[in-house]
């Protein structure tokens, strides 16, 4: 059946109505004429998929990835990049609406929107090693990935080579091409050919550090970083560094902050030369060992880290503090964390999320103490439907 694509959801899908019923229908864009067939039916929706672009809308353009139409990573490669900052954009603005929120945010594009991404995490099943297929656990096998940082690349098809039958391996890597291989799995390895590339500096398996070194150092606005295989750090170099620019701009010398989930310190570490203290807390000890660290390195006399869940630390903290920073998980703050704010009433809250759903859902119950001065939407993931926010709130 032909059916022409009005717009796209919130994960990028495509959405039609096909005899009154909402179909959503991935790798299209919007004004797309396309035959489609029916995948599957629901009691208020049904899914289908394109078996021929019939008419190419205005805003298509012809996507950089082969594997895009299979790969469940990126779904918005075949629209502008343009369009894309403007579709995340109405996506935030939609979101917020259904809180009787009206807002209009700054949009902090990706300057390097293709081969960025500093980390990727690889299936391996029957010796295939690749991506999900879209909406499903098949892998997508891959040879490289266009919006994956090219040193990474050169390393993907040497995997195939280290007897992985089934399990996951990540790839980390830092601005001077040093790479770290983490490898999750029961089957006995062959790792000599790794060994001798001179980009990887080290090789953990189920957690045990078999080669080398098992951190990264890293620099982002001349402030430098350790980082642990397993700790958290920003995926997308470019925009973070304006992440954090962003953030010290909403400072100021006399502000004593918390800096909560604060992992290695990274933001820590940025607003200490603005800032009077910072307190960073984290429940993961790679996490604060490394943030710590980050402390000496930079030689910093003004910020601290303690390791410790955030609600618990958070519940005993001595009330100088009149700024909180929150970078939370994609879950958001527990209510227990928020119903301390409304107690503590901190001067202002920083809100950095990589899900606009659940700081929607985290405001709604601080809206009668604050209000929203200032919202960005930072295109930290190009050309996916992923959408990172920095919200400012200040006291009424």
């Amino acid at each position: 059946m032909v059916v022409k694509i009005e717009r796209l959801d919130h994960t990028g899908k495509g959405i039609a109505l096909v005899d009154g019923i909402v179909t959503f229908i991935p790798n299209v864009v919007p004004s797309d004429i396309v035959d489609i067939v029916i995948t599957t039916k629901k009691a208020k929706y049904q899914e289908g998929k394109v078996i021929k672009l019939i008419t190419p809308s205005f805003q298509r353009i012809k996507e950089f990835c082969p594997y895009y139409n299979e790969c469940g990573g990126c779904q918005l490669q075949n629209y502008n990049y343009s369009d894309t900052l403007n579709y995340k954009k109405n996506q935030v603005i939609n979101i917020f609406k259904k809180l009787n929120l009206l807002v209009d945010p700054l949009i902090i594009s990706n300057d390097c929107n293709k081969n960025y991404r500093n980390k990727i995490e690889l299936k391996v099943e029957n010796k295939k090693i690749g991506f999900y297929k879209l909406s499903t656990n098949k892998i997508v096998e891959i040879n490289y990935c266009p919006i994956t940082n090219n040193t990474i690349n050169n390393i993907i098809p040497l995997l195939n080579k280290i007897n992985i039958i089934n399990g996951n391996i990540t790839l980390r890597v830092n601005k001077e091409a040093e790479i770290l291989v983490i490898i999750d799995t029961n089957d006995a390895l062959n790792l000599d050919i790794l060994k001798t590339n001179n980009f990887i500096k080290g090789i953990i398996v189920n957690k045990k550090l078999r080669y080398g070194q098992s951190d990264l150092k890293e620099i982002v606005n001349n402030l430098k970083y350790k980082i642990e295989y397993d700790s958290f750090f920003q995926i997308n170099p470019y925009v973070s560094s304006k992440l954090f620019n962003l953030i010290k701009e909403n400072l100021n010398k006399e502000d004593n902050v918390l800096d909560l989930y604060c992992g290695v310190g990274a933001i820590s570490i940025q607003i200490s030369l603005i800032v009077k203290t910072v307190l960073g807390i984290e429940i993961i000890p790679n996490a604060i060992k490394n943030a710590l660290e980050n402390k000496k390195i930079n030689n910093l006399t003004n910020v601290n880290f303690i390791c410790g869940d955030v609600l618990k630390k958070l519940s005993h903290i001595n009330n100088i503090y009149n700024v909180y920073i929150f970078d939370p998980p994609r879950k958001g703050l527990d209510l227990k964390i928020i119903n301390i704010i409304n107690n503590n009433l901190p001067k202002k809250i920083i809100y950095v999320s990589c899900n606009v759903h659940t700081l929607v859902r985290d405001l709604n119950f601080l809206m009668h103490n604050y209000k929203i001065t200032k919202l960005y939407v930072l295109d930290m993931f190009s050309y996916s439907y992923h959408v990172e926010c920095l919200c400012v709130l200040s006291l009424r």
